[in-house]
């Protein structure tokens, strides 16, 4: 299974297929469509949902940050926070060789029956990243230092970032042939961060839709290139595959063009939910120390979608909000969130999640409400003293590039029925199939339909 992170299915179905020709053996091979991720579509929790069947409620997992209890702040998510069996451990459970490579939400790293290679969110330093440990001397002795991420990806350096992804994805491909050809797993895994990278530098010099391009940029060809470079990298890979082999290609979410941000701490302050406790005197990221959280009712995180919480009492530090009036604080918020309107008067398209009434279970500690802002063209912009509504760039460092609802679905080889192109694929079904394709049994209580039968 060859994860790419963020690939998009307008781009490898569509724009640049006629440079990837072993994706299109692949596809017209066998099965084949858009691929609806998680929610929220993010790396964190999408990969993990992918590989156990279980919603980010079930999970607890909301975005790479989550609440830490009694507490007001986030704290980034780990492979311990992943508290369900994942695709590899039900597989080694049957006795099957496993290898799962860069997925998200590996490090700290844990036991498999077989190798197994942590993630971007890594840290580095001394800290452990492949078990067996020994595999790392191997690794690093064959192919340098590990480069589980790319340094500062947002950020107008873009000579220098589309060398470094480059680079890590050539080294991680290098990886997986090395694991595949040498220790001969039954099931091997990769997830290659550097698709969801380079959208976020480059996207607005390829795609001609975003409201920033300049037709004629000395990067717009660059997205072909890069997608040929995956092209040629997965053909690798896939040389010398027996008849009985199967290949999956996915992605856990899309993306598209990022038209801004809504600025949505500034709109709680001027709607009164949020109070500070002194006026703002420059833009920037909003600091709890200073809100006035005996004033505050509610205030939010920002990044690909707006986490909103509520002060409530009991719950947090200085909650003021009664359990009894949380209901009647969500209804009325959720209605002025979905008379949004922007900074001309426009009106914005927001959708509002409650996670009770959404995911199957609520773990760890939810949002009191999910909200994304038209259809993800905006992000959430967690920063205050803009003095606007809608800004038009990112708040966190230069980038034309928001997550995609759907994400890529590609299977082929063996004895998979050829299907051609199919609807309805989900995240989620990526457990069952795969499970699936063993003659493993299926789990009880994980989501998502089998597309191996």
């Amino acid at each position: 299974m060859i994860g790419l992170d963020c690939a998009a299915p307008e781009l490898v179905f569509g724009r640049y297929l006629g440079s990837m020709p072993n994706v299109a053996r692949l596809m017209d091979q066998g099965t084949w469509g858009p691929m609806r991720s998680s929610e929220p579509p993010i790396t964190v929790p999408a990969w993990t949902c992918m590989v156990s069947g279980r919603d980010a409620g079930e999970l607890g997992l909301y975005g790479f940050r989550n609440r830490i209890v009694g507490e007001t702040g986030l704290r980034l998510a780990t492979g311990a926070d992943v508290r369900v069996k994942r695709l590899w451990d039900w597989l080694g459970e049957q006795g099957l060789r496993v290898a799962p490579l860069f997925v998200p939400l590996t490090f700290p790293p844990t036991p498999v029956r077989g190798q197994l290679v942590s993630g971007f969110l890594y840290p580095g330093g001394d800290e452990p990243w492949c078990f067996p440990r020994g595999l790392e001397a191997d690794l690093e002795g064959r192919f340098g230092r590990y480069q589980a991420d790319v340094d500062d990806f947002r950020s107008d350096d873009l000579d220098r970032i589309y060398r470094d992804i480059v680079a890590m994805t050539e080294q991680h491909f290098e990886i997986a042939r090395f694991i595949w050809n040498e220790h001969e797993p039954d099931f091997m895994m990769m997830v290659e961060i550097g698709v969801d990278r380079f959208h976020h530098a480059f996207w607005r010099y390829i795609d001609p839709e975003h409201p920033r391009h300049e037709s004629g940029n000395s990067f717009e060809g660059l997205g072909r290139d890069y997608y040929a470079r995956l092209d040629d990298h997965i053909g690798r890979l896939c040389a010398g595959l027996d008849d009985d082999s199967v290949v999956l290609v996915v992605s856990d979410h899309g993306a598209r063009a990022m038209h801004g941000g809504f600025c949505i701490n500034d709109w709680l302050i001027e709607r009164g939910y949020l109070a500070l406790r002194k006026p703002i005197e420059q833009t920037g990221r909003l600091s709890h120390d200073e809100i006035d959280w005996g004033r505050t009712k509610a205030w939010a995180e920002g990044g690909y979608y707006a986490r909103v919480f509520f002060n409530v009492a009991g719950r947090e530090p200085a909650g003021i909000i009664p359990g009894a009036k949380v209901a009647a604080l969500r209804a009325g918020l959720r209605k002025d969130l979905e008379a949004l309107h922007d900074d001309d008067g426009a009106p914005i398209p927001v959708q509002v999640r409650v996670p009770q009434e959404y995911y199957l279970q609520t773990r760890g500690f939810p949002p009191d409400l999910m909200v994304y802002f038209d259809d993800l063209k905006l992000r959430a912009i967690g920063s205050v003293g803009t003095g606007r509504r809608v800004l038009t760039e990112n708040d966190t460092g230069p980038d034309g590039c928001n997550h995609g609802w759907n994400g890529i679905f590609i299977m082929s080889g063996g004895k998979v029925t050829r299907r051609g192109r199919v609807e309805g694929a989900e995240i989620y079904d990526i457990t069952p199939t795969v499970l699936g394709l063993f003659g493993v049994e299926r789990p009880p209580g994980i989501l998502g339909r089998d597309w191996s039968r």
